[in-house]
């Protein structure tokens, strides 16, 4: 493929190549299925395609044009989503064996407002196992890989969806962000994801984990690509009643305002600690260029980490264990050994401990919010402290150090789950492996169109998210 291949365009350039009939819904979402065809024995991307109703979909898309009717940002735009959001009449696997055949009567709301901007679905994506695990290994369905490396971990648990836009199978993609779930697979392979505000976006239709911190998001090629889709997914919902009734901002109305003027922070603790020479060469690298490009850097010194990790651990082990524990009691076997051993500790915490830790979110964001949005308009840390690991070095049944290995890749994203704050993932560069280094951008709650802007600036100047993986370019 050539690089001017409309495979290769972002969501936001091929919803205008299709609105100007330039290239037609059909012809592309048939170029996204031959490419999944071409790569799902390499990547395991897909646990299901729905190629037949993706075409019928594209094919009316490209029929209401020939009309001059639209049905909005995404018309016949190709997407894939996490097997985790509900859609009525069909399977839903949540990546399990005790859901492998389990069928839903009803539809994610986001599913819906996608479906109602004109999105075509090509199918559901391979995750991890009831969206626990940070590297995106599954033991049912089988692993997915990295398209820059297939002996790499994508990053979890939304890993089709960021294994999938990296090797530019379509154009958007739901994943969910717990503990680092969305930001972890984006930085890992190279794309874009925003973890909203918590409550931001509807959580109804979509499988449960830990109610205090699931969040909705999208993954997508850029910035710009992801403030189109959260402005569409986003808003309240009666049928989710936690979720924020705040308006909605355009996402994309101020996106190309630069930084100049914008401060961003710098943590002096925790987020720089024990980096890799690439990661922290990286880190540097848009330090400077944010710098260099008009923002203003400063330091600033946060709360206590580890005191956040602590309670996060304690709160989704308790939530995950309540919502697991009908299917613990009598399907216990049908779980992977890792997965269960994450829920498992959750039995055992007593009520005091969970309280506490759900007590002490408040004081700790007011704490978290007084160090570094007082100097700071956004905060600037790599995702990950260490070039992108191997499937073998992360592996929890197969290596002694696999467990711990795969925890860890979530250090620098779990707070911010604990905070409910809005942070964007986004490529900064490549390591000495040849594997993507991730960056991430925190915001103020409710603030993420600062966070689209910003990252939006440094893609213009960087394009690393532009960068292809050999299997995309069929090398």
């Amino acid at each position: 493929m050539s690089a001017t291949d409309p495979l290769h365009l972002d969501l936001v350039g091929i919803a205008d190549a299709i609105a100007a009939r330039e290239v037609s819904s059909v012809e592309i979402t048939r170029a996204c299925l031959e490419g999944a065809e071409r790569l799902q024995e390499p990547l395991n991307l897909y646990i299901r395609i729905d190629a037949e109703e993706a075409l019928a979909a594209a094919a009316a898309a490209d029929a209401a044009l020939a009309r001059g009717e639209t049905a909005g940002p995404l018309h016949g735009v190709p997407l894939a989503h996490k097997d985790m959001y509900y859609r009525a009449g069909k399977v839903v696997t949540c990546g399990s064996q005790i859901r492998r055949n389990w069928v839903a009567d009803t539809t994610a709301t986001a599913l819906d407002r996608l479906s109602d901007a004109g999105a075509v679905n090509l199918g559901t994506l391979n995750m991890a196992e009831f969206a626990m695990g940070g590297t995106g290994h599954n033991y049912h369905f089988g692993h997915c890989r990295n398209p820059w490396n297939v002996e790499h971990v994508t990053g979890g648990s939304s890993s089709g969806s960021g294994a999938g836009l990296a090797a530019r199978l379509f154009y958007g993609a739901l994943g969910s962000d717990t503990g680092g779930s969305i930001r972890l697979p984006a930085a890992f392979c190279g794309v874009t994801g925003i973890k909203p505000t918590q409550t931001r976006v509807s959580r109804y239709g979509a499988m449960p984990l830990s109610f205090s911190m699931d969040n909705v998001g999208p993954l997508a090629r850029s910035a710009r690509d992801c403030a189109r889709l959260l402005g569409i997914i986003a808003g309240a919902d009666p049928r989710d009643p936690t979720s924020s009734t705040q308006p909605v901002p355009d996402y994309e109305a101020g996106i190309d305002a630069g930084v100049k003027g914008l401060t961003i922070g710098i943590p002096a603790n925790h987020y720089l600690d024990n980096l890799h020479a690439d990661v922290l060469a990286a880190y540097e690298a848009a330090v400077d260029l944010f710098r260099r490009m008009g923002a203003v850097m400063v330091e600033v010194e946060l709360p206590d980490h580890d005191q956040m990790l602590a309670a996060i651990h304690a709160i989704i082990s308790v939530e995950a264990a309540t919502y697991h524990g009908p299917w613990l009691r009598k399907r216990a076997g049908e779980y992977s050994l890792a997965v269960r051993s994450r829920i498992e500790p959750g039995l055992y915490y007593p009520a005091t401990r969970y309280l506490e830790a759900l007590n002490l979110r408040g004081p700790i964001l007011q704490a978290f919010n007084a160090a570094a949005f007082t100097r700071a308009d956004v905060l600037l840390t790599p995702v990950l402290a260490t070039p992108v690991p191997t499937l073998a070095a992360t592996d929890a049944h197969r290596n002694p150090d696999g467990s711990r290995a795969a925890a860890a890749v979530a250090r620098n994203t779990r707070p911010i789950n604990y905070l409910g704050l809005p942070a964007l993932a986004f490529p900064g560069g490549f390591s000495s492996n040849g594997l993507p280094i991730g960056l991430q951008l925190v915001g103020r709650a409710f603030d993420e169109a600062t966070l689209f802007r910003v990252g939006h600036a440094y893609q213009q100047e960087t394009r690393w998210h532009a960068r292809l993986p050999p299997l995309a370019t069929g090398a």
